[in-house]
């Protein structure tokens, strides 16, 4: 029983994880660097399913939010719900809306402005500890966030089958030289 009862102590409760929330859409919503590092630990571990690396600590997450303001000028962000929190454990899911205008460059990997408005939907996974986010994992649908933008194709369109046919291709060849 004293193990239950530690992991117990160590939830989190739905006043201070709605009051986080609210602090962490307004942080982002913001667009300051300074106000979204203050609620995450020093040595956050932080992933993200547009950055193609794991970040570590606040000078990643600083490098990752100048890519995405400068991509993204005006993202914003609308919550869904209520926050969903772990009985027995510091951790919550948030979910959300997000819209942004793809005015600046998004490099990596190279694309330029497209002025095309995005519209997506995704959840954060948040583990806290002494009142700061400690990991963060932020999840949503890159394909079709990629659509929006005309990086992909549209599902069933021509160019999708012609890109399925190449990939296909590709393997085939890959296939052959091992």
């Amino acid at each position: 029983m004293a193990v239950n009862e530690a992991k117990v102590a160590e939830a989190v409760d739905r006043e201070f994880v709605e009051d986080f929330a609210l602090r962490w859409l307004d942080a982002w919503n913001s667009q300051s660097a300074e106000k979204i590092l203050a609620l995450m630990a020093d040595d956050v571990v932080y992933d993200d399913s547009a950055w193609p690396k794991t970040m570590n600590g606040h000078a990643d997450v600083r490098e990752f939010l100048d890519y995405t303001w400068r991509g993204l000028p005006d993202m914003r962000f609308e919550p869904v719900g209520e926050p969903l929190l772990d009985p027995v454990a510091p951790r919550a899911a948030l979910y959300w809306h997000g819209f942004a205008t793809h005015a600046g460059p998004l490099d990596p990997p190279g694309l330029e402005a497209t002025g095309r408005k995005v519209q997506f939907e995704g959840a954060d996974f948040h583990e806290y500890r002494d009142g700061k986010l400690a990991r963060l994992r932020i999840v949503f649908d890159m394909a079709a966030f990629s659509r929006q933008l005309g990086v992909l194709p549209e599902r069933g369109s021509r160019m999708e089958r012609l890109a399925v046919r190449l990939a296909n291709w590709q393997g085939k060849l890959r296939g052959r030289r091992h």
